[in-house]
């Protein structure tokens, strides 16, 4: 996978995310939930954008570690809206899936990165 393909992946799921959150009814735990959600998402890819941008080998390293980091959190928050049933819905689960991917995607990507 290309690091422009995987710029497209990273700003769709954010698109997908701010739509998910934009049709949650709104109460004191989703709007929590839902500004988590925003500000990890939006770190993958900002934070991916960056580590392609590195100037050394140990710089991307570190900003790829970030970009995992944020991928996993935000998975983490996925699950919790799901789980807490205040988003079970197929977009939810589809975004669950994109998350699960693109943070195995980003600690290869780092592991790869390391072992060279």
């Amino acid at each position: 996978m290309t690091s422009d393909e995987l710029k497209k992946r990273t700003k769709k799921i954010t698109i997908d995310t701010i739509h998910l959150v934009d049709s949650l009814s709104s109460n004191r735990t989703t709007n929590i939930l839902g500004k988590q959600l925003i500000r990890s998402v939006t770190s993958v890819g900002a934070n991916y954008r960056t580590a392609c941008r590195a100037r050394s080998k140990a710089d991307f390293i570190s900003k790829i570690t970030i970009v995992e980091e944020e991928a996993d959190e935000y998975q983490y928050w996925l699950e919790l809206l799901s789980e807490i049933g205040k988003s079970d819905s197929e977009p939810t689960q589809t975004l669950l899936k994109e998350a699960g991917e693109l943070t195995a995607i980003f600690t290869s990507t780092g592991k790869t990165a390391k072992r060279k």
